[in-house]
């Protein structure tokens, strides 16, 4: 038995990342995790930072996604984020040095916002090192 599908729709900045037909898909908010299968209700919420599940076909894709919304509309999905990365995408080497940037601007940071900057960017690096460290 095949689980229903609906359609999801993923860009970024750069563009399209993904277009297709899924059977879930499972996403950080700023208020916690949330999964969604076909037939949910309309929604719409912010994007945290963190790890991102796509079944497809059965079979799961992990991605590190960061900021932005998600928003259900007539059993169709529409992911709109800051930074979205596969797994098989994330250069792991430039995730751990990003790491260690990110570490030694918030030793070095001298005002909120140069904290809070840093603090993002090491967010997103634990995020990606996360995602691609999944089996």
């Amino acid at each position: 038995m095949s689980m229903r599908s609906f359609h999801l729709d993923v860009v970024t900045p750069d563009g399209a990342i993904y277009s297709g037909e899924v059977e879930s898909l499972l996403v950080r908010t700023d208020t916690g995790d949330i999964e969604f299968l076909a037939g949910h209700i309309d929604y719409i919420a912010s994007l945290g930072t963190g790890r991102a599940r796509i079944r497809e076909g059965g079979r799961d894709r992990y991605a590190s996604v960061s900021g932005g919304t998600i928003q259900i509309s007539g059993g169709k999905a529409s992911l709109a984020a800051v930074t979205f990365e596969f797994k098989e995408n994330i250069d792991i080497e430039r995730a751990r040095a990003a790491k260690a940037r990110a570490e030694e601007k918030i030793k070095a940071a001298k005002s909120d916002r140069e904290l809070v900057l840093a603090k993002a960017r090491l967010e997103r690096a634990i995020s990606r090192i996360k995602v691609y460290e999944l089996k």
